[in-house]
């Protein structure tokens, strides 16, 4: 039989478990239970209630445990059953088979009355879960058919109705947003389009900028130029690539300015080419300080979509254009480095150099 002393606010509070229950943490779930004598129910560890008093809960190892305290089971987190979360996930992958599936473009009281959930509530859900609404989940959706199309031998028009347009009119007005060029330059590699580059030196190794005529579409790193080229030729295998432009190369000294000197900030224009949840976390990336760092979990929260952190780091490492979409500003929790497209010592450097012109590095809260 439990002892009165375990039941102490002090040695509840000194439980690691305590703190998994303060924390509402997810991971914990399954793992123990709580009860809670004041309020006659018992929990999961994630439950969203207010915390109780430590002197008023009872920690239990399994769930025939916590049942037999001959309490009830709390209506907020089902701990006989499967949790908010789970539930949610449910929802929206339910959601996502019906967009999937779905050849028109379907409106938002659709959906949610799919799944029995108010337009509103379904909405927010959507977004929390996948980071994207319903329509940008759906306009993905659509120009990965798009792209899936046009690799085939099917005709542009064929790959249109496909996807889900039902007229080439519509598409044709979301075409360069969906897919950064018209569909046949696309489906060609871009032939008609022309990309300048240049490539240079900085104390951080060798750079390639290239730009199209709406702006920067890449800003790369290495210690090979060669290979930074041959990647430029990769990401754009049929586009007429122009080097050696005296004009071009007076940009390519900005670029450089900007990795030796951050504070100075670049004002170009930038041709930004993601999906829309890339595009969010990158625009996201552009309005962190100069001098500052922000974790991955403050990322997700500052786009609106809190649950969705690996999907950011993702966004990050899939960065084009580096320094200029600062994602070498965001770390990791407890503050140190995680992985960078163009090297952890380069991130380092950058991270160093910007705390240094001229106030110390600080973190976001």
């Amino acid at each position: 039989m439990t002892t009165n002393k375990i039941h102490t606010a002090e040695t509840i509070a000194d439980d690691p478990r305590w703190a998994r229950i303060v924390a509402r943490d997810k991971r914990a779930d399954g793992r123990f239970w709580y009860s809670v004598l004041t309020t006659g129910v018992y929990c999961r560890p994630s439950c969203p209630s207010r915390a109780a008093n430590p002197k008023n809960v009872r920690l239990h190892a399994t769930l025939a445990e916590a049942k037999g305290t001959g309490f009830r089971p709390c209506k907020r987190c089902n701990p006989e059953g499967p949790s908010v979360d789970d539930v949610a996930t449910s929802l929206v992958a339910k959601a996502c088979r019906l967009i999937e599936s779905s050849e028109e473009e379907l409106a938002l009281g659709t959906i949610a009355t799919s799944v029995r959930r108010s337009p509103s509530y379904f909405h927010r859900l959507f977004k929390a879960t996948t980071g994207l609404t319903p329509k940008e989940y759906a306009d993905a959706h659509r120009a990965a058919r798009i792209r899936k199309g046009l690799m085939k031998d099917t005709s542009v028009t064929e790959a249109i109705y496909n996807a889900g347009f039902n007229s080439s009119g519509r598409f044709y007005e979301k075409s360069k947003r969906l897919l950064g060029m018209t569909p046949t330059q696309f489906r060609t590699g871009g032939p008609n389009e022309e990309i300048n580059f240049a490539i240079g030196q900085t104390t951080l190794g060798a750079i390639l900028v290239a730009s199209s005529k709406k702006g920067v579409v890449a800003i790369l790193l290495g210690d090979d130029p060669e290979k930074l080229l041959r990647d430029l030729q990769d990401r754009f295998p049929r586009a007429k690539l122009i080097g050696a432009d005296e004009e071009y190369e007076k940009l390519v000294a900005r670029v450089v300015g900007l990795i030796e000197a951050p504070r100075r900030g670049l004002n170009l224009p930038l041709d930004i080419r993601g999906t829309a949840f890339q595009r969010r976390v990158w625009r996201a990336l552009q309005r962190i300080s100069t001098g500052t760092t922000v974790c991955y979990a403050e990322m997700a929260r500052r786009i609106g979509s809190p649950k969705s952190v690996r999907a950011v780091a993702g966004a990050c490492a899939a960065n084009n254009i580096a320094v200029a979409i600062p994602c070498h500003r965001v770390v990791r929790t407890d503050g140190s480095l995680s992985g960078y497209a163009w090297g952890l010592d380069r991130k380092r450097q950058l991270i160093d150099r910007e705390s240094e012109q001229p106030a110390k590095l600080k973190r976001a809260s």
